[in-house]
């Protein structure tokens, strides 16, 4: 796999589109500046990489759009060594930026296709999370709490297993609301498992499937 001078270019200038959205911080936008995108794709289609959209992946799934990775990435303010749960492998692309930023990741996918393959594929790339295959509505309790909690598909509501599995302070990034749009929220769990809701901008996302999400 090849990242070449000309990659790295179109990478600077998906940066610059990232920023002028709206992203502030410098370690989000410096993970988005260093990952090889262009891997997730067939070669006729690296054009489409480095543009600030979504990408079917397979599975009826997307490698989410940059800014959507970098806006959620920014809302969950990763810190170097902290543990987070990724709800939604897919292509691992999320999973690179968590990494990035000096995440320990534990990422968990519904899709055997895509868990197989995104297993394999961020290895070969340099890259060492812990891979789960199965309903991450659930969350993963074994290895619970978490610091932080993101999940990369679109919820009905917040499932309450994903709320247990955060540390006191941590916080969860998740998208909530219907088939077609969902609102983002951040949840942080205070002390006496009290929860501060923040809301944020309307996405759309896939579905989050499993026994907590949209049942498939």
């Amino acid at each position: 796999m090849e990242d070449s001078y000309r990659h790295k270019g179109m990478r600077r200038q998906l940066v610059k589109v990232v920023r002028s959205k709206g992203i502030k911080d410098e370690r989000v936008l410096d993970a988005i500046g260093k990952i090889p995108r262009h891997f997730f794709f067939e070669n006729a289609l690296v054009e489409h990489a480095y543009q600030d959209k979504a990408f079917p992946i397979g599975a009826g799934q997307t490698i989410s759009q940059p800014y959507t990775v970098a806006f959620q990435t920014e809302l969950l303010n990763v810190k170097p060594g902290d543990k987070v749960l990724e709800i939604g492998t897919g292509s691992g692309y999320q999973s690179i930026v968590l990494l990035e930023l000096g995440a320990e990741v534990y990422t968990i996918e519904y899709q055997k296709e895509l868990y197989e393959r995104t297993r394999f594929a961020l290895p070969e790339m340099g890259y060492k999370a812990n891979f789960f295959f199965g309903d991450g509505s659930l969350g993963l309790p074994r290895f619970a709490p978490y610091d932080k909690i993101i999940v990369t598909a679109g919820a009905p509501t917040v499932p309450d297993a994903l709320i247990d599995q955060l540390k006191v302070n941590g916080c969860l990034v998740i998208p909530v609301g219907n088939a077609k749009t969902q609102q983002m929220l951040r949840l942080t769990r205070l002390e006496g498992n009290k929860l501060r809701k923040e809301v944020f901008h309307d996405f759309k996302f896939v579905p989050l499937l499993g026994d907590d999400g949209w049942k498939k």
